[in-house]
């Protein structure tokens, strides 16, 4: 089924030229080119694939992952599964801590209506999802999260991670999932030997890891620390960006968003002002250098911004923009850029096909 069967379209013209600034520009066929490359990996090395929805945040993609082989999504808040659930997708990950009396209350009801599972990495949880099961009236499959280096959410050895298995065994309500991870680049031997260590104890106890949840565009590539994985969970690999270009994740031609921007100023040679700042760009500089840049113009950076406006360093381009110009930013985080916008703009080509509203924009609860 045509990947754009799975959008529903708002008219706002049919050509670049129609759309107004600033506003994200998605290319529908690299879009489409990214998945199927992503999940042939996967259903090579027989590792399912669990799509991090954080990076689009659209329902319809969503369940195109699905429908491309994806097992399931990844959420990481409440609200995100509550816009996927009301899409009619069940089988979601939240990979982040549920805790407190109202989010306990939305997870039962979630529960209620899919095939929601859950993480945690302390003990103090458990009372709580085993309450949430019990007015759900449905087990909650319940991961451990691991600390495998990250420095970040989970338990902290694989002795933790047993004795937590152990203690989410025990409550009515609550089953034992497996282990998940999220590891930052270079260190997916380091989880490898983590989970090693962590399913031997889990056996020796009766306990079975049956899903191992690794995680992470960087390295999405990379086939070591592989062996024991059951699932991935990719996110960014859809849009890709600027900091996967640069570790080398990706191409420059394999970022399928941008910011369309219009130059507002050009007050000297050295530099133009564009309407897109950090509310369009964010400031999420993942240590890199300026907030974007315009890989048309040699990638000339958006060098600094401030709220609405960005600030791009002309100064080594023979072919200067002029005002009324319009550009491409490939931004350097995609994820929180889209969080930014109502709606992104779907193109193939030059041929605009519409705009589409962010379902879970601003889910953050």
């Amino acid at each position: 089924m045509d990947i754009s069967s799975f959008l529903q379209f708002r008219d706002v013209g049919r050509h670049i030229d129609d759309l107004e600034t600033p506003v994200p520009v998605i290319d529908i066929d690299v879009v489409e080119r990214n998945l199927s490359r992503w999940q042939e990996r996967c259903d090579a090395l027989g590792i399912a694939n669990r799509p991090h929805i954080k990076t689009h945040k659209l329902s319809g993609l969503a369940r195109y992952q699905i429908e491309k082989g994806a097992r399931g999504i990844t959420v990481q808040k409440l609200g995100e599964a509550e816009v996927m659930a009301d899409a009619g997708i069940s089988d979601m990950l939240l990979t982040f801590n549920v805790v407190g009396r109202q989010k306990l209350d939305r997870l039962a009801a979630l529960v209620k209506r899919s095939a929601i599972s859950v993480v945690a990495d302390n003990h103090d949880m458990i009372a709580g999802l085993s309450d949430a099961a019990r007015v759900a009236g449905r087990d909650i499959t319940v991961l451990v999260e691991c600390d495998t280096g990250a420095g970040r959410n989970g338990v902290q050895s694989p002795q933790d991670a047993l004795r937590l298995a152990q203690a989410i065994d025990q409550p009515q309500g609550l089953r034992f999932g497996g282990l998940m991870t999220y590891t930052n680049a270079g260190q997916r031997m380091a989880a490898d030997a983590f989970f090693i260590e962590a399913r031997q104890l889990l056996n020796r106890s009766g306990l079975q890891a049956s899903v191992v949840s690794t995680g992470g565009s960087p390295d999405m590539w990379k086939d070591d620390g592989l062996a024991h994985v059951t699932e991935y969970r990719a996110g960014t690999y859809i849009y890709f960006d600027r900091s996967l270009a640069v570790r080398g994740t990706c191409g420059y031609d394999d970022c399928a968003l941008h910011v369309l921007t219009t130059v507002v100023s050009r007050p000297t040679l050295e530099r133009a002002l564009v309407d897109a700042g950090t509310k369009s760009l964010t400031s999420d500089l993942l240590g890199l250098e300026g907030y974007g840049v315009v890989h048309d113009l040699a990638d000339a950076k958006i060098y600094t911004a401030n709220e609405e406006h960005g600030y791009l360093d002309i100064r080594g381009l023979r072919a200067k923009p002029a005002v009324g110009d319009r550009l491409m930013i490939t931004p350097n985080h995609v994820c929180p850029v889209v969080n930014l916008f109502d709606e992104v703009v779907f193109v193939r080509g030059t041929e605009v096909l519409g705009a589409v509203k962010v379902d879970a924009r601003g889910r953050v609860q």
